[in-house]
């Protein structure tokens, strides 16, 4: 059993209006060293099956729902689960 967090992040070409709200606030409080903020999302599966396939089945299922090729990219890391 493995354990999966897939990344997702908008590309660098699309605009991100709450990353952007983010960085202001950051800004408002004090942090003027924050430069950029870009918002994305972290998913966590837990996956039956071999390595390899896995990594195959976690791909699909980013380019078929996970992501939007559109405007997204994304990566994974894959670890063992620990056991329960």
């Amino acid at each position: 059993m493995y354990e999966v967090n897939v990344f997702v992040t908008l590309k660098e070409a699309v605009l991100d209006p709450q990353g952007s709200a983010v960085n202001h606030s950051l800004h408002q409080l004090g942090y003027q060293e924050v430069e950029d903020v870009r918002i994305g999302k972290v998913l966590t599966l837990t996956v039956n099956g071999e390595k390899e396939t896995v990594e195959a089945r976690v791909k699909e299922m980013c380019d078929k729902l996970l992501a939007n090729p559109v405007i997204e990219d994304y990566r994974f890391e894959i670890k063992e689960a620990l056991a329960q």
